[in-house]
């Protein structure tokens, strides 16, 4: 009988702090589910621990390691969609936990939506907090849950910071990450597109323990730009073509959004250039009014590169 949930775990050099996910799931109070393992071409000692796991007879969950040649975080997540046995997806990673009841809440609160709807629903999302027990996103405007999407948390709602929860595997095969993109690819480019055909349960519970120490602060620095541009150029160009019926929530947002555009557009002067234009004629006119900030942005950050060398 398939799992009910598939935890994926993505990873690369990250075998000191896995057993942080391994130890919160062997205290999980549910137990229907896989742990999924795409090490993203590690040159550690991962493959070792986990093998040491997957022998350890109090390990009742199967574990499933897979090692490909490094891709980036978008190809071992759509690699792990490809194999996830269960109906649902819970990416967890490398150096976080969860809650020992993380996996029993987030079913209660699936189930508790009616049979004959769920088909409308792709999920259930939950809180974090940091590793001292600090709340590190907003909460929900609700005491217990908010049915809605990703794209009104974002715009209507303004919540921002860290969230945790699943996705029904069957819709993420069919938003898989955009692999021709070189580098970093953000996430939402993933969740946004879901957000626009499927609702999901927002619920004000904490479920995951995110360490803070072990995160990359300096994503945006000038020696990361070559490599993040492309990504967030392409993430960009999807809000200003999809999502300006949310300018009236936020219309700061999408003028910076703009700027920004152009800003990424000139790190990565070699990417595809049908990704500098959004859709639609508002988008486009965006870009062009917000270009002269976007252009000394880029500038900046040119002169911060050079500062930090």
């Amino acid at each position: 009988m398939p799992p009910v949930f598939t935890v994926f775990t993505p990873t690369y050099n990250r075998g000191h702090v896995l057993h942080r996910v391994y130890e919160s799931l062997l205290h999980q109070t549910f137990r229907s589910f896989e742990w999924l393992i795409i090490d993203d071409g590690s040159c550690d000692n991962t493959e070792a621990v986990v093998e040491e796991w997957v022998k350890d007879p109090k390990t009742f969950f199967p574990i499933r390691y897979i090692k490909q040649a490094n891709g980036h975080k978008k190809t071992a997540h759509n690699h792990a969609v490809r194999e996830a046995s269960g109906e649902l997806f819970l990416p967890l990673d490398s150096d976080d936990r969860c809650v020992p009841n993380a996996l029993e809440q987030l079913y209660f609160h699936w189930t508790a939506i009616p049979a004959e709807n769920r088909h409308a629903y792709s999920g259930v999302t939950g809180l974090c907090v940091d590793q001292h027990g600090v709340e590190i996103g907003d909460r929900f405007p609700v005491e217990q849950w908010l049915d809605s999407n990703p794209l009104d948390i974002r715009y209507r709602y303004r919540i921002n910071g860290e969230q945790w929860g699943f996705t029904r595997t069957d819709i993420l095969k069919n938003y898989l990450f955009p692999e021709d993109i070189p580098g970093h690819v953000p996430e939402n480019i993933v969740w946004f597109s879901i957000a626009r055909s499927y609702k999901s349960r927002f619920i004000n519970e904490i479920l995951r323990i995110y360490y803070k120490e072990d995160v990359n602060d300096n994503i945006m620095n000038g020696s990361n730009f070559s490599s993040i541009s492309p990504g967030l150029l392409y993430w960009k160009c999807q809000i200003l073509s999809d999502d300006l019926s949310y300018f009236r929530y936020n219309f700061f947002y999408f003028l910076a959004e703009g700027a920004r555009l152009t800003r990424f557009y000139l790190h990565c002067p070699d990417f595809q250039k049908r990704a500098y234009w959004p859709k639609g004629f508002w988008g486009k006119a965006i870009v062009v009014v917000m270009a002269p900030v976007g252009f000394i942005w880029w500038g900046w950050d040119v002169i911060r590169k050079k500062i930090e060398r």
